[in-house]
């Protein structure tokens, strides 16, 4: 089976806020990849595999990897004023966040709602923390807008890249009602909404 993956080639000089499985957390990025998994992906080592795609795309430095089941070639895109919001939808498997404790004993597929943002300024880590907030909140409401009853999927990852400051700590907010994180939200909001809507 021939899986395909999207990278971003950010070279030197980027931060990323992210919940990626490989590189999460807040720090220098060079790169970011989202990486295509077979539905049932049965491997435990998903940083590995991940790492493992990224040598074989000749990705050096510090990076940050995402996983989904979605067919990354259907991603989505919308941008605003600087801001490039990229999305894949995968929603088979999809619920509210505060659902009922489930324990199935084994782990949840794969995840399918990765979205990947790019700003054009510097955010402080307080800024960039809000800023995945932001695109969480967009998320949903884009898919609440698709006319779809759920918040996400089980394993649903955001990464937010930046500039690194060459002075100063960046800009100071990034919610809904800020200048960037107002654009980063409609951007997310657009691509998530059509990347909905072709599966509704």
């Amino acid at each position: 089976m021939n899986l395909h993956h999207l990278v971003w080639r950010l070279g030197p000089g980027w931060r990323v806020c992210s919940s990626a499985v490989l590189g999460g957390g807040i720090g220098p990025r060079d790169w970011i990849l989202n990486a295509q998994v077979p539905g049932g992906y049965p491997r435990m080592d998903p940083d590995r595999h991940l790492a493992e795609i990224a040598a074989a795309e000749h990705l050096t430095g510090p990076g940050a990897g995402l996983m989904t089941a979605a067919d990354v070639t259907a991603y989505t895109v919308a941008a605003e004023d600087g801001v490039t919001a990229t999305a894949t939808c995968g929603l088979g498997v999809r619920g509210w966040a505060a659902a009922p404790e489930e324990d199935t004993g084994t782990p949840p597929r794969p995840g399918t709602v990765n979205i990947v943002v790019t700003l054009p300024v510097p955010l402080s880590d307080a800024a960039l923390v809000n800023a995945v907030a932001t695109a969480t909140e967009a998320k949903v409401q884009a898919l609440l807008d698709a006319g779809l009853d759920c918040s996400g999927t089980p394993t649903d990852s955001v990464c937010v890249a930046v500039p690194a400051p060459e002075a100063g700590p960046g800009e100071p907010f990034a919610g809904p009602r800020s200048r960037w994180g107002a654009r980063l939200a409609r951007a997310v909001h657009a691509a998530v909404l059509e990347g909905a809507l072709r599966q509704s």
